[in-house]
């Protein structure tokens, strides 16, 4: 069964539960023949980083977005100044990079799950009233052996396979002289394939037909 490979958004873990949680999350896909995929992580580079995000993710088929906590605020405000001043406090944010990994990912059209630590701060694409699923999860293995993931990841994981089935039928490029028999008759549909045999019947049997009434000297 021929691997997928899936873009990973993620920011670098800053605690050994992090860490741990992304692992899982790696392993779980590898075991569902999908590859995990990240920029510096495990895909490295000499280009731009927002270069090369848009190489590996061209390779991809699905973005998968874990959003953990990477800026804490104590205290906070926000429009400051303002009639709609408001206080924050314990405000947690994730990475920049998962919301413009988001936004490419969603240009493409690449389908997309969003798995979010709970407590951060939900906003921009990482807020409900999307096209795809947010999952508010802890970030540890009971999170992901829930009825909810399992469904949710199954989900995902069959856009992920008819996007990457509907990318190869676009590139590829039938020429058919270049083709075997065996291949040309796989791309061809149930219909065409009947129409082919039924013209090949019908040419034997006109052969036959002819041979009858004009036997051979």
């Amino acid at each position: 069964m021929e691997q997928k490979k899936v873009f990973i958004s993620v920011g670098g873990t800053a605690t050994t539960e992090q860490e741990d949680f992304v692992k899982l999350i790696e392993d779980r896909l590898r075991s569902e023949n999908l590859i995990p995929s990240t920029v510096g992580r495990n895909n490295f580079t000499s280009d731009s980083p927002l270069k090369a995000v848009k190489e590996l993710m061209n390779e991809c088929s699905g973005i998968l977005i874990i959003a953990l906590e990477r800026t804490y605020f104590e205290n906070g405000i926000e429009k400051r100044g303002g009639s709609q001043e408001t206080s924050l406090s314990q405000i947690k944010f994730s990475t920049p990079w998962n919301q413009i990994e988001s936004g490419m990912a969603y240009a493409k059209g690449l389908p997309i799950l969003v798995v979010l630590e709970k407590g951060l701060r939900e906003e921009g694409l990482l807020e409900r009233g999307y096209d795809w699923y947010i999952m508010r999860v802890l970030p540890n293995q009971q999170s992901l052996t829930t009825p909810e993931f399992n469904g949710v990841l199954a989900s995902w994981k069959n856009k992920v396979e008819k996007y990457q089935l509907n990318k190869i039928k676009s590139e590829v490029e039938i020429n058919p002289g270049d083709l075997t028999v065996g291949k040309l008759i796989s791309y061809m549909k149930p219909g065409q394939l009947w129409g082919v045999l039924a013209a090949i019947a019908a040419l034997m049997i006109g052969i036959f037909v002819i041979g009858q009434h004009f036997p051979a000297k």
